[in-house]
């Protein structure tokens, strides 16, 4: 993937991860089910953020992962 794709995807998961957070701290209407589960899109969004700055890194010359010695 290139910068541009990882940096957009890395801010397209902190909005996301942002907007979920705002969404789960609203005060639950009493009577009402959320139709969205909020907790488990939160950890894959953050998931997802730490993975493409993890790329980031990768693509600035840093190696992570194993290495052979």
């Amino acid at each position: 993937m290139t910068l541009a794709v990882t940096l957009t995807l890395l801010a397209a998961s902190v909005a996301a991860a942002g907007f979920l957070i705002w969404l789960e701290r609203r005060p639950a209407e009493p009577g009402k089910v959320r139709l969205l589960p909020t907790t488990p899109l939160i950890f894959l969004s953050i998931l997802i953020a730490v993975v493409m700055l993890v790329h980031l890194a990768n693509l600035m010359g840093v190696h992570t992962g194993n290495r052979s010695f």
